[in-house]
């Protein structure tokens, strides 16, 4: 992952960027994300019908990649590793989000149990 910093890092530089202010690139990754979201409005697509319709496919990685590469461009603007941001999430959530609990509730189709967590969550100022 830091590999692919390195390469934004240059990518940024080449072109003139990467100084710019980082409210720049939060906007552009929401502004990226509605349109990922437009692929997706008036359906609900499962995973595999969505692999089957091959350019609605490539249209939505292009815009993950869009997503991405602004995530990185913030966080080589902020110099914050990428990696080990990314690990202390999961690691987060992961505790957050029991596993056997979360796996459990699916099974049960019942999404309470992750509303009660998140509420709980953010009653106590928590992401």
């Amino acid at each position: 992952m830091k590999d692919f910093q390195n390469k934004i890092a240059k990518y940024l530089k080449a072109r003139g960027w990467g100084k710019g202010a980082p409210g720049a690139y939060a906007k552009a990754v929401v502004i990226e994300a509605a349109e990922l979201l437009e692929h997706f409005q008036w359906t609900d697509s499962s995973a595999e019908e969505l692999r089957k319709d091959k350019e609605k496919f490539k249209q939505v990685q292009k815009e993950v990649a869009d997503i991405m590469i602004y995530c990185f461009d913030l966080a080589v603007t902020l110099e914050f590793d990428m990696e080990k941001i990314l690990k202390s999430k999961l690691a987060e959530v992961s505790k957050k989000y029991p596993a056997k609990l979360m796996s459990k509730a699916k099974k049960e189709n019942n999404d309470s149990v992750y509303w009660k967590i998140k509420k709980e969550h953010r009653m106590k100022g928590l992401s």
